[in-house]
């Protein structure tokens, strides 16, 4: 299981890049990455994120950002389908 959670701020050991974990993705090869969102400059842009392995970040804050809600969509009712052409 990944120490950085979605919504946690982290920061990559090697190069200071630090970011909201906005993505984790586990690979069959057992090995965790995560993905970190930067905020946005001064000049409102927002910068691209970055993916790192799970063992080179450090937790800055935990839950800095909530995550959204979990339950997505809605019931729907089924699918219909027309009727055959009658030949």
């Amino acid at each position: 299981m990944s120490k950085i959670n979605l919504g946690d701020t982290a920061r990559d050991r090697v190069s200071g890049f630090k970011g909201v974990c906005v993505a984790i993705t586990q690979w069959i090869s057992g090995c965790a990455r995560v993905t970190l969102q930067p905020p946005a400059g001064k000049d409102g842009k927002i910068p691209e994120a970055q993916t790192f392995d799970e063992p080179m970040l450090e937790l800055v804050k935990a839950q800095a950002v909530p995550m959204g809600p979990t339950k997505t969509g809605g019931p729907r009712p089924a699918p219909t389908t027309s009727a055959a052409p009658r030949r």
